[in-house]
């Protein structure tokens, strides 16, 4: 029997593919998150062999707490749900150590299949996405410029990062100027709408 954990921020489309996946033979959902925190208690407590991970997870996001989950329960393989639009997630997902990528355009019977093969050791890598990688531009961004857009995101003001990240103000105001050169934006609103597509942030 293989053991599923689904995390998905949306309650519908999880306990939809809950509710399929627990009617697939050798299949059986053991927990349901809604929020990347939660991820890895709720893994020690159902000790799942599969975990399904939306990537855009609200709070911590997919990717983190994939990473989270393979350092607290290494037997549990992680299959990563990723949006097209988002073809820098291959990489950063692959040095978290998931086993899987797909589409969120897979079918159920395409998630059944992939958390077949995740559980029997295959590697299982969307194609799309592989390709979207390969041509995605290099992220430009170093971890504080991360660590300052994610928290912009966010809606904090440039004062309310500077406290977060123990910063002045004025280095982030001039993080964030840096930020925009870098990218190759006018502003703010602009810088966070392509990393965020792009899969930076």
């Amino acid at each position: 029997m293989i053991r599923v954990l689904i995390a998905d921020g949306l309650r519908l489309p999880r306990e939809a593919l809950a509710a399929v996946l627990s009617s697939q033979p050798g299949m059986h959902v053991v927990a349901q998150v809604q929020r990347g925190a939660d991820v890895v208690p709720s893994a020690l407590r159902a000790r799942p062999d599969v975990a399904l991970l939306d990537v855009n997870l609200p709070g911590t996001d997919g990717v983190s707490a994939a990473t989270g989950l393979k350092a607290a329960l290494p037997t549990c393989r992680v299959v990563l749900v990723t949006a097209p639009e988002r073809p820098d997630t291959l990489a950063t997902a692959l040095k978290s150590g998931v086993e899987g990528c797909v589409g969120k355009n897979a079918s159920v019977r395409e998630l059944a299949e992939t958390v077949r093969k995740v559980a029997r050791g295959d590697r299982v890598l969307d194609p799309q996405i592989v390709a979207d990688a390969l041509d995605a531009p290099d992220n430009p961004l170093s971890r504080r410029d991360i660590d300052i857009l994610r928290l912009a995101a966010r809606g904090h003001t440039p004062t309310e990062i500077a406290e977060a990240l123990h910063l002045s103000p004025g280095t982030v105001r001039n993080n964030l100027a840096a930020i925009n050169r870098k990218v190759g934006t006018r502003n703010r609103i602009e810088t966070l709408r392509i990393a965020s597509a792009r899969g930076w942030i």
